[in-house]
């Protein structure tokens, strides 16, 4: 996990509420923990929203359209601001803060969230006109009923895109600041949109209801929430509206490269959705599949990746690039280590989990190839949690233009694997194919820091990541065995199976990793502490 930084003396003690104080400027270490906890519970209610989804919709051309119908709304956002809002904001307002200029901080805000904002919305009218052609060529398998669902509730879905942008904007000044509630509590809001759309629309209004569930879900969770924060933060903000803003051009100039690049952590969805649209179901097994696995990878990489960019952004801000380099090779090795770890747990486990789902209108074939997809994807979890760090020490080093092309090229050249695996292997090989592509975009952006004299490919753990390595292979073998010989019937002995598969993977790994000599649980027991 990232290096924590000295405390700053002017920051007042945090209240008894501990690391879930609303104004709590959090460590490195506490940030990770808080984001971990929150990523659990969106996984949790995660998993209750793709329960509810697959018992209520089950899994065939309306939640196929459906989830398919994300795909707009999600290309807009990407190639227009993306995860740049806050990724290259948090650069920029860290520049801000060590100069204690926070007026220029908050002029700089407001010029950006305002010029984006008109062209976002003249952006996402556009797109409200051209869905149907947008579908037609990007979902062109889709029966001609499924297409037409698909573009309407993509029409719904693609204000949402102006909530996520500005409650991303907004949020940054946050993150700036080492404050982190207002961001672990987004997830769980539009966990909670979606599952309460759908509980109290879908009889009125269908599948309709869990796009409203979307938008609702993104207002309160990503806008509202971060609007609050900011105004407690003592945000000044100011309209001001003008394209030449120097703020504005410096935003544009970061974020440039990220909009015209295509990263594959991001472009593998859409490439999924394309060909699995030949496959009826495929699209909602494939997602299904995809959320399981976000489960995990959130509370490991994608926490961890959140709360490290403010902090790689103020060592390299400080030029100790030293310090840098081993932040980011720390953060990465315990990352990958601990991946390994819980790969292991979620493949071997993987049928009972998915069997949690089962039910409704979610039949036994359609829970099973789900978990023949999910243990596929679970193969690459280290490599998807490594390279969200990896891209992160780019952004905090203000370089987000190798990452873009870097990118793009492999995002390219991985198209026709994902195309020959699907014609050979069907579904199946599209999510082989995922694991290729990620491997080859987490190797590139290692070379790259490399050869940037950035983050050294040496200093990563070795000895450590082989320990980890073989506790992980044998906590999964041992797993899998017990596992294959308790059949699954129902929900209750899903659960038995999975409580004590786990206790049994966690002995076994903790005992191999104690006898190899392995670090790892000390490094994690003194992080916590």
């Amino acid at each position: 996990m990232p290096t924590d930084l000295q405390p700053n003396p002017a920051v007042p003690p945090a209240s008894r509420l501990g690391i879930f104080s609303l104004k709590r400027q959090h460590s490195a270490t506490s940030a990770t923990l808080l984001l971990m906890v929150s990523s659990i519970l969106s996984g949790l209610l995660g998993l209750a929203r793709t329960w509810y989804i697959a018992h209520v919709f089950g899994a065939g051309r309306t939640t196929d359209a459906y989830n398919a119908a994300f795909n707009l709304p999600d290309m807009l956002s990407y190639f227009l601001v993306g995860g740049v809002a806050s990724i290259t904001l948090v650069s920029m307002l860290s520049r801000f803060r060590e100069a204690n200029d926070d007026a220029g901080a908050d002029r700089a805000l407001s010029a950006i969230l305002v010029a984006m904002t008109v062209v976002l919305t003249v952006v996402i009218l556009l797109a409200e006109i051209f869905a149907p052609l947008y579908t037609h060529i990007f979902f062109g398998k889709l029966d001609p009923e499924t297409a037409a669902l698909c573009t309407h509730l993509t029409r719904i879905l693609l204000p949402a895109q102006l909530f996520f942008f500005a409650g991303g904007v907004l949020g940054s000044r946050l993150l700036v600041r080492k404050i982190f509630l207002y961001q672990a509590v987004t997830p769980l809001i539009y966990n909670l949109g979606i599952i309460l759309g759908g509980v109290f629309l879908a009889g009125a209004i269908g599948i309709d209801s869990l796009a409203y569930g979307v938008l609702a879900g993104a207002f309160v969770g990503a806008l509202l929430i971060n609007v609050i924060g900011a105004l407690r933060g003592g945000l000044r903000f100011t309209p001001i509206f003008n394209l030449r803003h120097p703020a504005f051009l410096e935003w544009l100039r970061l974020s440039l490269p990220l909009m015209v690049g295509v990263s594959l952590a991001m472009a593998d969805k859409w490439i999924l959705t394309h060909y699995a649209a030949a496959d009826k179901g495929g699209i909602t097994l494939l997602t299904n599949a995809k959320s399981l696995f976000n489960a995990p990878l959130s509370v490991i990489g994608m926490a961890a990746g959140a709360a490290s960019l403010p902090f790689f952004s103020s060592l390299f801000t400080q030029n100790r690039l030293y310090d840098f380099n081993h932040a980011v090779s720390r953060s990465v090795s315990r990352l990958i280590a601990v991946s390994l770890l819980v790969s292991a747990w979620l493949i071997a486990l993987s049928v009972p989990i998915v069997d949690l789902i089962r039910g409704g209108r979610y039949s036994h074939a359609d829970a099973l190839a789900t978990s023949e997809y999910l243990a596929i994807f679970a193969l690459s979890l280290a490599l998807w949690s490594a390279q969200g760090i990896y891209a992160r020490a780019f952004y905090a080093a203000r370089n987000t233009l190798t990452p873009a092309i870097s990118g793009t090229i492999v995002t390219f050249v991985s198209i026709p694997i994902y195309a020959l695996l699907f014609h050979q292997y069907g579904v199946p090989g599209l999510a082989f194919a995922s694991d290729i592509g990620i491997f080859a975009h987490t190797l590139a952006l290692a070379i790259l820091l490399h050869r940037a004299r950035l983050v050294s490919i040496a200093t990563l753990d070795y000895p450590e990541l082989a320990r980890t390595t073989l506790a992980a292979l044998i906590a999964f073998f041992i797993t899998w065995q017990v596992g294959l010989r308790i059949p699954t019937h129902g929900y209750v002995q899903d659960l038995l199976i999975i409580a004590f598969g786990t206790v049994l993977w966690a002995a076994t790994a903790a005992l191999t990793l104690r006898f190899t000599g392995s670090t790892l649980l000390t490094q994690l027991r003194n992080r916590k502490n």
